[in-house]
C-alpha cells in the first residue's frame, strides 16, 4: 500500500517541534497516515488540496488525475424542485464536457476535477461553485459555459496542468529527454563523433566552415558538410547514421552545433595549453608583454604574453591569454592584467620585466600601466618595444612634415585610383608583362628561380609602417606602366632611402634571434647612417632623381627658379629657390625629425639599463 505519513509539529508548551523525516512509517499519535489508495473519491467529501502537506500534493494530485473525473451514469439521480419544475442531473452533459466535469452523489452536486487540484487559493476566477460546495442548478446549463469562460480564464489554465500531469510521456522532460534504446546512443555517439573530427580538422587547417549555399540542391554544401559527406563515403557505419540517414532534428550539423564543438575544443585546449606553460614556467620570475587591440567586433581585447628563462637556459615566450577590457583606462587594464595572472597562480610580485607599446595609458610615467605595476613591485622594470619605437618614429615624422603628409596622401590615392577599377588592374598587369617581356629579350634583366615576380601597388598599413617602404619600391618599379594609366604621379625619391634604412633595422629588430647589445648597436648605426646621408648625400641622391625623371620624361623644375607653396600668393611667398626647398625644407627637416624622433623613442636611460641587463646576464648565468 502507497502509504505518505506526516509528522505533525510537537504543541507542547515550550518544548521544540519534533524533528525527522517528512515521510515515514506511523509511529506515535502525532503522525497523521495518509494512504493514497483509499482517498476520498467522491467530489463532496474530499478535502481541499492546499489541506495536504505541500511535500505529498503532487503525489496526491497525480493519484486523482489517475482516477479521473467520476462520472456515474446508471446512477438514480434525484430530482428536485426548482421553480414550477421537478428537475434533475442530465448524465449526457459528461458527452459536452467529459475532460473535466464530474458528479458528486453525497452532495446531488457537478464538480470541475481540474479546477479543484490546481486552480490557486482565493481565486474567484471561473466561480468557486464547481470546487467547494458544487453546482446543481440543473436548469442553468449555460453555468457550464460560463465556467470554462475564454482562453485566459483560470479554468482553462488549470485544464492545461491537468492534461500536462496526465500525460506524463508528453510532460518537458520527457519531451527533452525522450527514452533512448542502446542503438539509438550509439547512432547518436557516432554522428557526433564525425562533426567533432570535421570540426577539428577544419580548426587545425584554419578553413571556414559553412557558405552561403548549404542547401541540399547546392553543388557545393562547404567545407563542414562537404567533410562529413567524405567521412560517410568512407565508412559505412558513418554513412548510415549522418546527413539524410539521420532524423531531421538531429543531424548535428547545424552551425550553433559547429559553434558549441569549437568553444569546446577551444576550452580544452587553452586550458591543458595553458597547464603546460604554468608547469613550465614553475616557480620562477618571469616578464609580461602587453599589448590592446579592437577585434572585428570593436571590442578592446588586451593579449598577455609571458617572457622567462626556462630550466635549459632558453629565453621562452608564451601566450598566456587575451582579456576583454571595458575601457583602455590604466586602472582597467592593470585589472584585466592582475586578474589573468591570479587565474593561472602567478602574481605581480614574481614579475621583472614589462614590456608595452608607446601609448600613454600603457608607458605613461604618472598613470600609465607601467607606473601602476611599479608601485607594487620595484623590481618590474619597464622596456619600450624595440621594432614599435621605430614604427612610432616614422609615425612622428610623417605626422610632423607637411610634405611627407602630401606624399603618402598622392600615394594613397595612386593605390586607390588603381586598385579600385578591374579594368584597370588588368591593363597594369598586361603593361608589366609587356615590358617585362620586352626586357627580358634585350637582355637588359637576369631570369632566374625567384626573379621578375609578378608586383602589385601594396596599400601602406597605418601600423606597419615597413608596409610604406615596400609599397614605395614597387610603385618606383611600375612607373613606366602606371603612367600609361594615370595622367600625373609625383614620386619623392628622398623619403624612400631613408625608409630604406629604417627597413632594415626594423627588420633586424623583428628578427627572432636579436640580442639587446647588437639591437643598440643596429640603432646607433641607423643614427649614424641617416647623419651621413643628411651631410653629405644630398647631391648624389638628387643626381639619381634626375636620370630617374629622364628616363620617365619627368618634367624637372628649374633648381635656381623661385619656389612658391602650393596655394600661398607669389608676392607673399618666401624669396627662396628649388633647390633651397628640396635640400633644406624636405630633405635636412625629414632626416632631422628622423633622428630626433630616433634619440627621443630610444633614449639614454632604457639603453643603459639594457646594456646593465645585457652585460650581468654572463655573469649570473
Amino acid at each position: 500500500m502507497d502509504k505518505f505519513v506526516i509528522r505533525k509539529k510537537a504543541r507542547t508548551q515550550g518544548g521544540p517541534s519534533e524533528s525527522g523525516p517528512n515521510f515515514c512509517n506511523a509511529t506515535s499519535q502525532n503522525e497523521e497516515q495518509v494512504d493514497l489508495q483509499n482517498l476520498p473519491v467522491d467530489p463532496g467529501e474530499r478535502k481541499r488540496i492546499s489541506d495536504y502537506p505541500s511535500k505529498i500534493q503532487k503525489a496526491v494530485k497525480q493519484k486523482y488525475i489517475d482516477i479521473g473525473p467520476i462520472q456515474p451514469r446508471k446512477h438514480n439521480f434525484p430530482q428536485k424542485m426548482i421553480g414550477t419544475k421537478l428537475r434533475r442531473f442530465n448524465p449526457d452533459w459528461y458527452d459536452d464536457y467529459s475532460n473535466w466535469l464530474e458528479y458528486s452523489i453525497k452532495k446531488d452536486a457537478l464538480f470541475c476535477l481540474p479546477c479543484y487540484l490546481f486552480k490557486p487559493e482565493g481565486n474567484k476566477g471561473g466561480g468557486d461553485a464547481f470546487v467547494v460546495s458544487g453546482f446543481s442548478s440543473w436548469n442553468k446549463k449555460d453555468r457550464l459555459d460560463l465556467h470554462i469562460g475564454d482562453l485566459e480564464n483560470s479554468h482553462n489554465k488549470a485544464v492545461e496542468q491537468y492534461e500536462n500531469l496526465k500525460n506524463i510521456k508528453a510532460s518537458i522532460e520527457i519531451a527533452f529527454n525522450p527514452p533512448q534504446t542502446p542503438q539509438m546512443k550509439n547512432d547518436y555517439k557516432t554522428r557526433l563523433k564525425t562533426s567533432v573530427i570535421c570540426v577539428r580538422y577544419l580548426l587545425r587547417m584554419g578553413l571556414p566552415f559553412r557558405g552561403h549555399d548549404e542547401s541540399d540542391e547546392s553543388n557545393n554544401r562547404e567545407n563542414f558538410i562537404e567533410l562529413v559527406k567524405v567521412a560517410a563515403s568512407l565508412n559505412t557505419d558513418i554513412d548510415n547514421v549522418v546527413l539524410k540517414n539521420a532524423p531531421g532534428n538531429l543531424q548535428m550539423l547545424a552551425p550553433s552545433i559547429q559553434k558549441d564543438i569549437v568553444k569546446a575544443c577551444a576550452v580544452e585546449c587553452a586550458v591543458e595549453t595553458t597547464k603546460v606553460i604554468i608547469e613550465e614556467l614553475g616557480d620562477d620570475l618571469f616578464g609580461i608583454l602587453v599589448d590592446e587591440s579592437s577585434d572585428v567586433s570593436t571590442k578592446e581585447q588586451l593579449a598577455v604574453v609571458l617572457r622567462f628563462v626556462n630550466d635549459r637556459g632558453f629565453l621562452i615566450e608564451r601566450f598566456l591569454g587575451v582579456v576583454h577590457v571595458a575601457n583602455t583606462c590604466s586602472i582597467s587594464l592593470k585589472s584585466a592584467v592582475e586578474s589573468l595572472l591570479l587565474e593561472h597562480g602567478l602574481s605581480l610580485s614574481r614579475i621583472r620585466g614589462q614590456g608595452y607599446d608607446g601609448a600613454s595609458n600603457m608607458r605613461g610615467e604618472f598613470g600609465g600601466l607601467k607606473s601602476l605595476i611599479l608601485k607594487e613591485n620595484k623590481s618590474a622594470h619597464y622596456v619600450h618595444c624595440f621594432a614599435h619605437q621605430l614604427q612610432l618614429t616614422l609615425v612622428g615624422t610623417a605626422k610632423n612634415h607637411v610634405d611627407v603628409i602630401w606624399f603618402f596622401d598622392v600615394v594613397s590615392d595612386i593605390i586607390n585610383v588603381i586598385g579600385s577599377s578591374c579594368k584597370r588592374r588588368d591593363v597594369l598587369r598586361e603593361m608589366c608583362a609587356m615590358r617585362l617581356a620586352e626586357a627580358i629579350n634585350n637582355g637588359e634583366i637576369k631570369t632566374g628561380k625567384g626573379l621578375n615576380q609578378e608586383l602589385g601597388l601594396k596599400r601602406p598599413g597605418d601600423t606597419r609602417w615597413g608596409s610604406h617602404y615596400r609599397s614605395l619600391l614597387n610603385l618606383v618599379e611600375m612607373y613606366p606602366d602606371l603612367i600609361e594609366v594615370l595622367d600625373f604621379i609625383y614620386n619623392d625619391a628622398s623619403f624612400s632611402d631613408i625608409l630604406g634604412i629604417t627597413n632594415e633595422l626594423s627588420l633586424a629588430l623583428q628578427r627572432e634571434d636579436q640580442d639587446i647589445v647588437n639591437a643598440m648597436h643596429l640603432v646607433e648605426t641607423s643614427k649614424k647612417r641617416l647623419q651621413l646621408l643628411r651631410d653629405d648625400e644630398f647631391e648624389e641622391l638628387l643626381e639619381k632623381v634626375y636620370q630617374y625623371c629622364y628616363g620617365h620624361d619627368i618634367d624637372i623644375p628649374k633648381m635656381d627658379d623661385i619656389y612658391v607653396t602650393p596655394g600661398r600668393s607669389k608676392r607673399r611667398a618666401p624669396q627662396i629657390s628649388f633647390a633651397h626647398h628640396y635640400r633644406v625644407e624636405v630633405f635636412y627637416a625629414i632626416i632631422d625629425l628622423q633622428l630626433q624622433e630616433l634619440n627621443t623613442r630610444f633614449n639614454e636611460i632604457n639603453t643603459e639599463l639594457l646594456l646593465y641587463v645585457a652585460c650581468l646576464s654572463p655573469l649570473l648565468a
